[in-house]
């Protein structure tokens, strides 16, 4: 597989994982695996990596992007010593992800405004409400890699955005209903235009239940919890906002994710250690879960 590698970057110049592996066929985790051992070759990985709660790791703590999706979607692969076309390769790779994740964030304004300005005017100015954006396109992170929606199987165009509507606990039941009934209808219209195919995962909530999940006590909890911490303010109200943040910092929960996050970077380096040289079939019968993607869907189920 190396000499195949090799020579189709000298061909067409460094490519990202998966060009290659579109162009040589075969298993993900050997390709990886090749790439990163092979002496004639240089991995360049570009972004942020970030913590990513997983049932299936002892103590939760990994770290996103997966080494796959990492290693497909976010790194330049090219023959070593070749540094200025890497260079210039990983330069469009940093534009294209900053593009995709521009444009998804101003998709999720634009949504997001258009509801709030149609349903604002029927609740009382004293009621609280922010739309918090979290996920990958805060880290300017988004991808646009087509991937089937969990719900429908519909292909979408990569990353979700994922979407936190909280209210202050005096908000009207009937105006919650309201507004879930209408992010909804945004959700499936996004995701049934052929001329989008995006997909919002969002959960409406009462101040009421963040207070609950900033205990962090259970797994539900501490996904709850991650996600607000990385989220920052899409819509609406900016005192409310910094409440919500606050109370991440008085629960102790912010040092709590910040620890997570230390732990989920020595996880990676201990799993990348253990996939690079590690018996295949072992890899496959009993630990694949390193190497693929997980998701926090439990926060918006």
């Amino acid at each position: 597989m190396e000499d195949e590698v090799v020579k189709i970057i000298l061909e067409k110049g460094p490519l990202t994982g998966s060009e290659i592996l579109e162009a040589v066929g075969g298993d993900g985790l050997e390709l990886w695996r090749t790439c990163r051992i092979s002496e004639k070759l240089l991995v360049r990985t570009i972004g942020t990596r970030y913590l990513r709660l997983d049932r299936r790791v002892e103590g939760f703590a990994r770290l996103s992007p997966s080494i796959l999706r990492e290693f497909l979607t976010y790194s330049v692969v090219g023959i070593a010593g070749d540094a200025q076309s890497m260079e210039e390769r990983a330069n469009e790779l940093v534009s294209h992800i900053e593009e995709v994740s521009k444009a998804k964030l101003d998709l999720a304004y634009r949504v997001v405004y258009y509801i709030a300005t149609q349903l604002e005017n029927e609740w009382s100015q004293d009621n609280k409400i922010c739309f918090i954006i979290a996920g990958d396109i805060v880290y300017n992170m988004a991808h646009d890699v087509p991937r089937p929606e969990r719900s429908t199987g519909k292909m979408v165009n990569g990353s979700d955005m994922d979407l936190v509507v909280i209210l202050d606990d005096r908000f009207p039941e009937r105006l919650m209903k309201r507004l879930d009934d209408a992010i909804y209808q945004e959700k499936y219209r996004l995701l049934i235009n052929p001329h989008t195919k995006e997909e919002i995962d969002y959960v409406v909530k009462k101040l009421t239940r963040v207070q609950e999940q900033v205990r962090f006590k259970s797994f539900r909890q501490m996904v709850a919890c991650k996600i607000l911490q990385e989220g920052t303010l899409l819509y609406g109200n900016e005192d409310f906002f910094r409440i919500i943040k606050g109370m991440l910092r008085t629960h102790n929960v912010t040092t709590k994710l910040n620890a997570l996050e230390k732990e989920a970077g020595i996880f990676r380096r201990d799993a990348e250690e253990y996939l690079l040289y590690e018996e295949p079939d072992k890899i496959k019968r009993e630990s694949l879960y390193l190497f693929y993607p997980t998701d926090e869907s439990e926060e918006f189920e």
